[in-house]
């Protein structure tokens, strides 16, 4: 039986930068890797583009696995994101726009309730809890660092 969609993760956030700092913040490994996953091994803004690495959840090993599946320079970036070796498949989307000479970052995280849900780090819950870090903690410091 498969899951009921559940509505998406979405998280929204200003930075007061350019959206070509904000893009280049989200699409560039070496930038990536500062504010989000230091594991990613390498990471393409193009679509077909796919990468794969491991990140430590307590006793556990999470084999993430994405594949660009839309871009628009400056604007978009979409991929699917699963977990090797667990059922389920998401979509992470970042959309980019121009808001009084600063920039809106809304990201979107679509399927997290095709995990398996009896693991606690695959969970909605726990999906919003790190989007949330991530986007408005991590790469808020990482791109405007007082």
């Amino acid at each position: 039986m498969k899951p009921t969609p559940a509505k998406p993760i979405v998280v929204s956030q200003i930075f007061d930068v350019s959206i070509e700092r904000v893009w280049q913040a989200v699409t560039d490994r070496d930038q990536m890797i500062k504010w989000c996953f230091a594991e990613i091994p390498s990471f393409k803004p193009v679509v077909g583009f796919h990468t794969r690495f491991t990140v430590k959840g307590g006793d556990r090993d999470f084999v993430h696995v994405w594949k660009i599946t839309d871009v628009s320079a400056a604007k978009r970036i979409s991929y699917a994101w699963s977990y090797e070796g667990y059922p389920g498949s998401s979509q992470v989307t970042w959309d980019l726009s121009s808001e009084s000479g600063r920039t809106k970052l809304t990201l979107t995280h679509q399927g997290m309730e095709t995990f398996p849900q009896n693991i606690p780090e695959l969970t909605p819950e726990s999906g919003t809890a790190g989007w949330n870090y991530f986007v408005r903690q991590s790469l808020k410091k990482y791109l405007e660092p007082k």
